[in-house]
């Protein structure tokens, strides 16, 4: 009687583990088919389970036991499931190559994308893996120029929850984090913002900072030219979108803006890696200050415009519909959400490029040479270097800007996208329906199959040779040898969704450039260590700079 009674313990407990086992595996289903990320559903599918479980648990291991064990039993099995599932050749993504560890968890790419790495790693995965490789349990890069099309133009992939993590707070949806026909409809009023009659009228703005950026320049002896660049721009784009900013050229970063944005952009980087975890920093206010100080900033700025009503045709003019182009006025929330991604889209990135050219020019003392040369050809001493009817026309200052472009985009990992649904051939590859996907910009554009010889290194002639201004020869290049594939060249991005202000920055650049280049001698600092520089940039989805200390003198044929 005792040897019965003792096998019924023990079946009986065993088929509780079963049972806990087979509701683990199917709370796994309903997470794979409908990737729940509210908070409550996470509690009920995660918490409730194991609890309600736990009631038949209790005869034999007591309330607090009962419990203990039904939660090991219930989350280890879910777990188990989860980690096989992803590693296993049943996986959508399973014949695709990636360290293990990116292939069972997100932590472990997040881990160093939050360390700014993201782009090198990527670009040392490719040369380890190839074409395609699996970075996370749901997401892959493509270093394959045949995949911007299928990817980034029309009709190409989705974009991503990563913009919705990445945002946290921010009400509505900018232009960037649109899709389909809102933001088709967007992309109305920011073509006008950004059309060659608008970009003929930002030239007074343009040169009015440019001129006071290199008088900063010109006061002092040795400083840092990124931090500079970033006064430079945010003033900028202030002026531009709300009509005004803090001056940060005369009176430094005094109100802490720009480390505000900066920290902004680490803090949504990580939420962007792991967009279900902004669902619960959504509700904690410790998260997203930064965002909420410069919507703050942004707020004032805008009803301080709407105030002063339209002075000049900047920005604002176009976004607030003052140009009466639409039949409804907008809101202002919508307007101050449109100011708030032109300043930060429009300076962060624009800063970043100025710093980065001027790092590779002056590393690079024969391309600074040859540059400076060039505007003085151009724009000799009682030329205005502000004023735009050449600058088209200067071959190796857009291939300078280009160089720099192409070896570190503002950008360098893309914009992660994600696979429509029933999926999509990209080239040689299927990507299955709703895959995260990064076109690795910083990989692609240093690829040698696309740009060679010296795909690594800053080298202005392959610009001349492929423009047709001089012969391979002439760099001491064989023709054979030398592969320029401007399909692989896409800083701004491609396709529908790319780049807007290109043709603003593209002005802006060319005229700070030749405004600097005819006025000032820049230098490395005596005690700088420009071998630091490219080592600590960082990607955290627009770069961040570097120290980039410099010396600078006025030329002598601007004193004479």
């Amino acid at each position: 009687m005792a040897t019965s009674l003792r096998v019924q313990y023990e079946v009986t407990k065993g088929d509780l583990f079963l049972i806990s086992s087979a509701v683990a595996l199917s709370v796994h289903l309903v997470f794979k088919k409908y990737e729940p990320r509210t908070p409550s559903v996470h509690i009920a599918l995660l918490g409730l389970p194991p609890i309600m479980l736990s009631v038949p648990f209790q005869q034999y291991f007591g309330s607090f036991g009962a419990i203990l064990i039904t939660c090991i039993v219930f989350w280890t099995t879910l777990s188990l499931s989860v980690v096989l599932y992803r590693i296993s050749p049943f996986h959508p993504l399973g014949k695709y190559p990636g360290p293990l560890l990116h292939k069972i968890t997100r932590l472990s790419f997040t881990l160093i994308s939050v360390q700014g790495r993201q782009h090198t790693h990527i670009q040392q995965l490719h040369k380890r893996y190839g074409d395609i490789v699996r970075i996370g349990p749901n997401e892959i890069s493509i270093c394959n120029v045949t995949a911007v099309g299928p990817v980034l133009g029309t009709p190409g992939f989705l974009k991503s929850e990563a913009y919705s993590g990445r945002n946290l707070r921010a009400p509505g949806r900018s232009l960037l984090s649109s899709v389909g026909e809102e933001h088709a409809e967007k992309r109305k009023r920011w073509n006008r913002a950004f059309s060659v009659p608008a970009l003929k009228n930002y030239e007074d703005i343009i040169s009015r900072r440019a001129v006071q950026f290199v008088n900063l320049l010109a006061r002092e002896k040795v400083l840092d030219l990124g931090v500079c660049f970033s006064w430079f721009t945010f003033d900028l784009m202030s002026d531009m979108a709300f009509g005004g900013g803090p001056n940060m050229l005369e009176q430094g970063d005094e109100d802490g803006l720009w480390r505000v944005m900066e920290a902004g952009l680490v803090e949504g980087n990580f939420f962007a890696n792991l967009p279900w975890i902004a669902s619960y920093a959504r509700n904690f206010s410790m998260f997203g200050r930064d965002v909420r100080k410069l919507r703050a900033y942004c707020i004032g700025r805008a009803r301080e415009r709407v105030k002063n009503g339209s002075l000049v045709k900047d920005l604002f003019y176009y976004l607030n519909n003052e140009d009466g182009a639409e039949e409804q006025s907008r809101p202002l929330a919508d307007v101050v959400r449109d100011g708030a991604l032109a300043v930060v889209a429009g300076s962060d990135t624009t800063a970043s490029v100025l710093a980065n050219l001027f790092f590779y020019l002056l590393r690079d003392t024969e391309a600074y040479t040859r540059l400076q040369a060039e505007v003085d050809q151009f724009y000799p001493p009682g030329e205005n270097p502000l004023d735009t009817k050449y600058h088209q026309e200067m071959p190796i200052l857009n291939a300078a800007i280009n160089e720099a472009l192409r070896l570190m985009p503002a950008v360098p990992s893309g914009s992660l996208r994600m696979a429509p649904p029933g999926g999509k051939s990209v080239g040689p590859f299927f990507v299955p329906e709703g895959t995260n996907t990064y076109l690795p910009l910083y990989t692609l554009q240093r690829d040698s199959r696309n740009f060679s010889p010296y795909p690594e290194r800053f080298w202005l002639d392959r610009w001349l040779i492929a423009s047709g201004m001089i012969s391979p020869a002439y760099a001491g290049i064989d023709i054979h040898a030398f592969v320029h594939n401007q399909e692989a060249f896409i800083p701004f991005s491609f396709g529908p969704s790319n780049c807007v202000g290109k043709g603003l920055a593209m002005q802006e650049m060319r005229m700070t450039v030749c405004l600097v280049m005819q006025r000032l001698d820049i230098a490395f600092a005596p005690s700088y260590d420009s071998n630091s520089y490219e080592e600590d940039l960082c990607d955290f989805f627009v770069v961040k700079k570097a120290p980039l200390l410099v010396d600078v003198r006025v030329r002598d044929t601007v004193l004479a």
